[in-house]
């Protein structure tokens, strides 16, 4: 069965429903950041949330997310064995004050000096050095066998700055953040978590093409996680060309709307008409002005079967709080059983 992960904001791990608490696999907290070379998370308010968590589902997995955009110290952290043993032994500390089951390291991103973040040519092989140590430690810790996950670009910007053949080895599964595969640093139109690319593109990143450029470099498809969005990137000052589609904006395609702000105001609402592109598999809005990209049930559908065709270890989000609707985690999971469920009838047919 797919496997379903969901990143949630420390402040809303309270408001995570009890359905979704069934329906989910792992929840990935985030954030816990890097502090004086140590990890550090100090919320003892989330106990009791996090213990009801695991009452109401004992097999759900909780990890703590270190890092996130603009965290620093990894690479810093990273740099020698004393520092890197620093970071493992911090972090072991606090997955035992509050009972999880894990790390979750969102280094983002190593070998890069970008949002104020500091950065090494020397990054490369002390991303391995660190997962490597994080390993060693959670293995030695004797209470139970802990997980250790990452969370990558969705590009081979990622790859090109790491040894993922090497990394993966420490490693229980690989989330690809495949979506801002188009936003911030662009003022050219698109999907930003599409499934596939469309051949009309001219920067043509994309789920799909993310997962192969991870297995070319070294990571077995089984750990594999491909992410889904439940928030929107938007371009405004855009040519009514093309419903908006693949066009130069006057804008760079920054946050757009929630999920739940999408499908209260915006999708076949106020001006904004939803197109699909069956070539990505991907929607979008477009109101002759402003073009929105996000996912939707139709193309969370089509992630989720991609999940099964490609033998893959499952899907995950950012974020729960961008779904006040709490509707997308559980057609998520209904999508991955009702995937998982074809195999098996396809299974038994061809014997």
């Amino acid at each position: 069965m797919g496997k379903l992960i969901g990143y949630v904001g420390t402040r809303d791990l309270k408001e995570v429903t009890v359905e979704d608490m069934n329906n989910l696999d792992v929840i990935n907290i985030a954030f816990g950041h890097i502090r004086k070379g140590r990890a550090e998370w100090n919320h003892p308010e989330c106990k009791a949330v996090l213990s009801r968590i695991k009452s109401q589902n004992p097999d759900i997995k909780i990890l703590l997310s270190i890092g996130g955009w603009s965290a620093a110290g990894f690479s810093e952290a990273a740099m020698t064995e004393g520092n890197r043993k620093r970071l493992a032994a911090s972090a072991v500390d606090i997955i035992r004050e509050y009972d999880l089951d894990g790390i979750d390291i969102d280094w983002e991103y190593p070998c890069f000096r970008v949002a104020g973040i500091d950065g090494s040519e020397k990054d490369r092989e002390n991303f391995t050095f660190l997962m490597e140590t994080l390993r060693r430690t959670l293995d030695v810790a004797e209470e139970k066998s802990y997980l250790l996950t990452i969370a990558a670009g969705g590009d081979d910007y990622f790859t090109s700055c790491t040894e993922m053949n090497k990394v993966q080895k420490f490693l229980d599964y690989v989330q690809l953040m495949t979506y801002d595969l188009k936003g911030g640093f662009q003022t050219f139109t698109g999907h930003h978590t599409s499934l596939y690319s469309n051949k009309r593109d001219l920067f043509p990143a994309s789920t799909d093409k993310a997962v192969e450029c991870f297995i070319r470099a070294g990571v077995p498809k089984e750990k594999l996680v491909i992410g889904a969005a439940f928030y929107s990137r938007e371009w405004r000052d855009v040519p009514d060309v093309e419903h908006g589609l693949h066009q130069m904006a006057g804008t760079t395609g920054g946050y757009g709307p929630a999920y739940h702000i999408l499908i209260q105001d915006y999708i076949n609402k106020n001006g904004y008409v939803r197109y699909w592109d069956d070539e990505a598999k991907a929607p979008y809005l477009f109101n002759g002005e402003t073009f929105i990209s996000y996912d939707d049930k139709e193309s969370l559908k089509r992630k989720a079967e991609y999940v099964k065709q490609k033998d893959l270890f499952g899907m995950m989000y950012w974020e729960y709080a961008c779904d006040k609707s709490h509707t997308l985690t559980g057609w998520l999971r209904k999508q991955l059983d009702l995937a998982e469920a074809d195999r098996k009838n396809c299974e038994i047919q061809c014997m």
